[in-house]
């Protein structure tokens, strides 16, 4: 079905967005595939020790339940805005929700970890194509005026996917409705993803760029592998007592990285479209975002999985109760990211103090469980799980306007799209890197001694990362923007 008005990049002026009256519309239709997705990234957690159960599978399988989505969609996103770019934004956006709609149900009716591990990768592929499409229309269907609010929407959306989604997670597999048990927490997607196909198609508006950049599939196809040889073998390689090819892989991973930066650079030289601007990697802010944010969203991926095992393989919470523990953090962060608004002036001093208050949360978990043991409740692990997320408002807050403060103009689409996708890749990373010390420490024949040491060990890996995140932070800029320099005397 048409659109009653076209809306293309090249029909409005520079500071003006087209009229568009469906602008509203579109945007709860974008809203409902970002809900699809942040659901989609946490449910796992919550039910992965149900999955296993079912299926089958070892530690290694519950680890590539998170990490295959976040993989596949940090590679992805990567593409994914300029595809959108090329092919129609519209178009890109209804292709991806359908595929992420499908990818979903594969997961639903999977039979073996590895349909579901491999159903996983097609959520996070099209997820990745669809994601992106939205940003770009929001910037075409309305006027600067409205766009703030347009945006602000994306806040409250996060905060509730992020407090409901373990919840939801928890309820679905306690209920077991009609026997499906662990699979209606996919079957849940099979309405929302039709929904906001049927929607689109009435709603969204005809969008590309004007000017796209070209696809560059070598550099998607180098990126692709390095991060596949990082993160396979610290999954697998505990599970085969490490042999020489984990180790082997992982030194290659250097070696085909190496060799993505150097293809990027020719590109560039050469007057291509590189997948990332190799002039970004000369900013001391974006370098040290990339740092930043690898080690931060690492250490928060595995912190969170391993938590919802040691609750759910430890300490025999159902599914509803550990989803419901995990409310206090998702509270806080709410509260963070509140509070980050009023101190926003103080620039990467929010981010710091964010840091050290996690710091302090994770800290104040590893004691709550050395005084209470296996016996711990979840009101008695609240105090500290409310500050750890009040933490981390106050530090994901400002991250990105400040890691993207010294980016040029004609390198933010660049620059965006790579900070999304390491953010991903963290995620990816903190699952196998987490999950594989968590599991080793476990042993072959875990006992309640054994979860509660594997747990308090991993908390000092936690507190560890979230040091190193404080003091590489320091090479952000102290502002997101820096006050304009008053014009010299005439």
């Amino acid at each position: 079905m048409s659109n009653p008005v076209s809306v293309t990049a090249s029909t409005a002026p520079a500071d003006e967005a087209p009229p568009y009256r469906w602008r509203w519309a579109a945007l709860f239709v974008i809203l409902a595939a970002e809900v699809m997705d942040l659901l989609d990234a946490v449910v796992t957690n919550i039910a992965a020790p149900t999955m296993r159960a079912d299926l089958g599978g070892t530690g290694a399988t519950i680890q590539w339940l998170g990490a295959a989505y976040t993989l596949s969609m940090a590679v992805g996103l990567i593409t994914g805005g300029r595809l959108g770019d090329i092919l129609g934004r519209k178009r890109m956006f209804l292709i991806g929700a359908l595929g992420f709609t499908v990818g979903s149900l594969l997961c639903a009716v999977a039979q073996s970890p590895e349909m579901l591990i491999g159903s996983r990768v097609i959520q996070g592929l099209f997820g990745a194509v669809m994601l992106p499409q939205g940003l770009g229309m929001i910037k075409e269907m309305f006027p600067p005026k409205e766009m703030q609010t347009a945006f602000g929407l994306f806040g409250p959306i996060m905060g509730l996917s992020a407090v409901g989604g373990p919840i939801l997670a928890g309820w679905l597999v306690g209920a077991d409705y009609f026997g499906t048990g662990w699979r209606m927490i996919f079957l849940v997607n099979l309405p929302l993803g039709l929904a906001a196909v049927i929607a689109g198609l009435r709603f969204l508006p005809e969008s590309r760029s004007p000017h796209p950049l070209k696809l560059d599939l070598p550099g998607v196809i180098l990126a692709s592998l390095g991060g596949f040889l990082v993160i396979y073998p610290l999954v697998q390689g505990r599970e085969h007592d490490w042999p020489a090819w984990t180790f082997v892989m992982l030194a290659a991973s250097a070696v085909v990285f190496a060799a993505f930066g150097w293809f990027e650079s020719r590109k560039s030289r050469w007057g291509g479209d590189p997948l990332i601007v190799p002039s970004l990697f000369h900013k001391r802010a974006f370098t040290g975002g990339l740092l930043t944010g690898t080690v931060f969203f690492s250490g928060m991926a595995g912190f969170i999985l391993v938590f919802n095992l040691y609750t759910q393989m430890g300490l025999g919470y159902s599914a509803l109760k550990a989803g419901l523990a995990m409310v206090p953090w998702s509270a806080g962060m709410i509260v963070g990211f509140g509070m980050a608004q009023a101190v926003q002036k103080f620039g990467r001093k929010v981010l710091l103090t964010g840091t050290l208050i996690m710091t302090v949360g994770v800290l104040g978990v590893l004691l709550t469980l050395d005084m209470n043991g296996m016996r711990v409740t979840p009101w008695q692990l609240t105090p500290a799980l409310v500050v750890c997320g009040i933490g981390m408002g106050l530090l994901m807050a400002p991250f990105f306007d400040i890691v993207l403060a010294g980016v040029e103009q004609h390198e933010t689409g660049s620059a965006s799209g790579t900070l999304t996708a390491v953010q991903q890749l963290g995620n990816a990373l903190g699952v196998a890197l987490l999950g594989t010390v968590f599991f080793d420490l476990l042993g072959g024949v875990p006992t309640g001694a054994s979860f509660e040491d594997a747990m308090k060990t991993t908390l000092w890996v936690v507190t560890g990362m979230l040091v190193l995140t404080f003091v590489v932070a320091f090479l952000l800029p102290k502002h997101a923007r820096e006050p304009e320099e008053a014009p010299a005397p005439a």
